[in-house]
């Protein structure tokens, strides 16, 4: 569902599975990408409210955390938050609500299947949560992070040490024989608004790609998907299963981007 210019109304489906109700005119403004806002005269994007949305995401996330795990250490409670609130978790969110079927999208992005892009839906459902925010307030905003979101943290709080994936990936290589991995980034959109995607090369296998704000972002979320994918591998060589969230897909060499800086 696409919605125009002079047809846009309150989704109630969103409305329904927020457990709220935000006005047409908020729902508007945290559903318009840029993209469609540049085609359609420069109206107003949902970047500001995405940019609110991302720190109250973090204020409740980071409390939660700090208070429900008290034995932790600073270290790992950021590890944890960071398993929470990145790009990925969030467009997962979004996708389990259906956000992407009313994001406003241009031409451009629509036709390049920008609705299931994880940086949009990322940057989306940040701005819905400031749009909750400013509509309802911070009670509210923290309800529906509780209600969107503590699965999310529940399993970060799972996985422990696991969540350095980046130092697991290179120790489970080493214990394989695979040799060191190599991480390949490229980074995309405006000097303001930068998303990165990565992946990492196991053993002439290429695995990814992860999605990030940052490029340390990006490269843990790949790693986190070549981690899960060699250690099934070897479980079921095993004849077992290996324990741990599937947090990407093996990608083909052709999908490999240039190196970073």
């Amino acid at each position: 569902m696409k919605l125009g210019l002079s047809e846009f109304q309150a989704p109630e489906s969103l409305n329904e599975a927020l457990a709220l109700e935000l006005s047409p005119a908020m729902w508007e403004l945290a559903l318009t990408h840029r993209s469609f806002a540049y085609e359609h005269g420069g109206l107003p994007t949902n970047e500001r409210l995405e940019f609110l949305g991302d720190s109250v995401l973090g204020l409740v996330v980071t409390d939660t955390l700090f208070r429900t795990h008290a034995r932790e250490p600073e270290g790992q409670l950021a590890r944890m938050r960071a398993a929470v609130v990145n790009a990925r978790s969030l467009a997962d969110v979004a996708r389990t609500i259906g956000l992407g079927d009313y994001i406003r999208l241009g031409k451009g992005e629509v036709g390049t299947g920008g609705s299931d892009k994880s940086s949009i839906l990322a940057d989306t459902m940040e701005a819905v949560i400031g749009a909750v925010f400013i509509e309802a307030g911070l009670s509210a905003a923290s309800e529906l992070v509780h209600r969107l979101f503590d699965p999310v943290m529940a399993n970060a709080a799972e996985l422990g040490a696991g969540l350095d994936w980046k130092s697991s990936l290179q120790e489970l290589a080493a214990v394989q024989g695979l040799g060191p991995p190599e991480y390949r980034v490229e980074q995309s959109g405006p000097p303001h608004d930068r998303s990165f995607e990565a992946t990492v090369s196991v053993s002439e296998r290429v695995f990814g790609p992860g999605v990030g704000r940052s490029k340390k972002e990006a490269e843990h979320v790949a790693a986190a998907a070549a981690w899960e994918a060699l250690s099934s591998a070897a479980a079921q060589a095993d004849g077992g299963s290996a324990a741990g969230p599937v947090v990407g897909a093996e990608a083909t060499p052709d999908s490999a981007t240039t190196p970073s800086d």
